[in-house]
């Protein structure tokens, strides 16, 4: 599924969903040990004003990783096989990703446009 972009709303939420936000904070804050749907649901619905559901806390995860946001590795444990997932990037790595997804679309639907655009931000700031 692809991304998509709300001009309305601010930082990463113009990308993702509150509870799509929080789980990313869940996993840059586990690191390199990373986390299974099941902890990135607990923790994420103690932070939310209303729950969200685990189906789509897995749906969003498995998204992150299409997108490569997201890796994962498969464990066995009680219950049989479950991802754990790990944020990828950075948190400036992501921003400069999301950046160039909104960038590289623009340049392909309205290249001219796109580059005067592009030409006139780098003669005011150069």
């Amino acid at each position: 599924m692809p991304l998509s972009i709300d001009t309305s709303k601010t930082g990463l939420e113009m990308f993702f969903k509150p509870y799509q936000v929080e789980a990313l904070h869940v996993l840059q804050n586990r690191g390199e040990e990373g986390a299974n749907s099941r902890i990135v649901w607990n923790t994420v619905n103690k932070t939310l004003p209303s729950p969200i559901s685990r189906a789509s806390i897995i749906n969003s995860l498995n998204m992150m990783v299409d997108e490569e946001i997201l890796s994962f590795t498969e464990r066995t444990g009680k219950g049989g096989h479950h991802r754990v997932y790990r944020l990828e990037m950075t948190k400036s790595e992501l921003k400069e990703y999301l950046a160039r997804i909104v960038i590289d679309k623009l340049l392909i639907e309205y290249p001219e446009e796109s580059k005067r655009v592009t030409s006139n931000l780098q003669s005011t700031t150069g």
